[in-house]
């Protein structure tokens, strides 16, 4: 999976997606610290500093807070004020004004936050089921098999002409096939394939690689692009197949990585950046870390999911960390 941690503003930033200038996605980016960090000293000399090195900044961060200086964000702007020096948005600047100013501010939050709400349009097109963030979905396939969809998740099926064929696109998936049918039962993942009978096990992709944990029955994994390449697993392990390799087969907790169906998370002595990034699957908003050292502290848990936010506060307490909470979901952590 890949991270939504921001540029670091005090390196200059860069430019989200979709954004009519980096100027205007770097002062997003500040907006939220200095929300966050009314007062510090610090961060008001390093905000000074950024705004000195180009007029045009001060232009943008201008637009920032006079779109965000609507009713119900004076308070958030108030204290970007007070940590600044930089005058909160006047409430009797023509509509038609602001309107205009906020055009470039509002397709930079659109684009740069629409991707974290579900899957895309050419997602949904391709596949039969899709999960949102958050949401988990029990799916009763045509062969009687069960599947099982966590959050953020999409698959297609193909059970034509009597085949029993599944692509995850996205995310993860548990299956619990129904034995005793001459056709075996496929998934394809990014870089893998795996064939049983009847078993049960989950297949989790991310940008790098596929991951298969096996509960029940005995699977085989294989490399598409290498398909002499190939495991055969025994409930309770796990093997990951990449581009270009597949790992050696692994003794695994399949009790402890398969909670999400319980909706759970479990956890011992992991780095709370790769917790967080779990958990991000399952937040529909926005997580920034602003302290990068956070991410390194060891936590362990045993969490119900169906409120994630408040899993997230509690770990970062846990790690040492404060938590400030935006509106539009956004979450800050240093």
């Amino acid at each position: 999976m890949t991270q939504d941690n921001p540029a670091d503003p005090e390196a200059g930033g860069s430019s989200k997606p979709g954004a009519d200038d980096p100027f205007t996605a770097e002062a997003l980016d500040w907006f939220v610290r200095l929300q966050g960090q009314s007062g510090d000293p610090a961060t008001s000399r390093a905000f000074r500093a950024w705004l000195d090195g180009d007029p045009r900044r001060a232009a943008a961060f201008e637009k920032v807070t006079e779109v965000w200086g609507a009713a119900e964000f004076l308070q958030a702007t108030k204290n970007v004020a007070d940590a600044t020096g930089v005058a909160a948005p006047r409430q009797k600047t023509r509509r038609r004004s602001l309107a205009k100013k906020a055009a470039a501010v509002a397709s930079a939050v659109i684009v740069a936050f629409a991707l974290a709400k579900g899957p895309d349009l050419s997602l949904r097109l391709q596949a039969d089921y899709v999960t949102a963030a958050g949401e988990q979905r029990l799916v009763t396939l045509p062969d009687g098999s069960r599947l099982t969809l966590n959050t953020g998740s999409a698959v297609a099926l193909d059970f034509a002409n009597g085949q029993r064929d599944v692509r995850v696109l996205k995310g993860e998936a548990y299956f619990d096939v129904r034995s005793g049918l001459p056709i075996p039962f496929r998934v394809a993942g990014h870089f893998g394939d795996v064939e049983v009978k009847g078993t049960a096990f989950s297949v989790k992709l991310d940008d790098s690689e596929d991951n298969v944990v096996l509960s029940r029955g005995v699977v085989e994994v294989a490399n598409r692009a290498h398909p002499r390449e190939h495991a055969s697993l025994s409930p309770g392990e796990t093997v990951s197949v990449t581009a270009t390799s597949i790992s050696p087969v692994r003794k695994i907790d399949a009790e402890r990585s398969l909670a999400w169906l319980e909706g759970r998370i479990r956890f011992d002595d992991r780095p709370f950046g790769e917790v967080l990034n779990d958990l991000r699957r399952y937040y529909p908003g926005r997580i920034f870390v602003a302290t990068s050292a956070i991410e390194q502290v060891s936590v362990s848990g045993n969490y119900k999911l169906d409120q994630p936010l408040l899993v997230i506060q509690s770990l970062a307490e846990a790690a040492g960390a404060t938590v400030t909470v935006l509106p539009g979901g956004i979450v800050v952590l240093r």
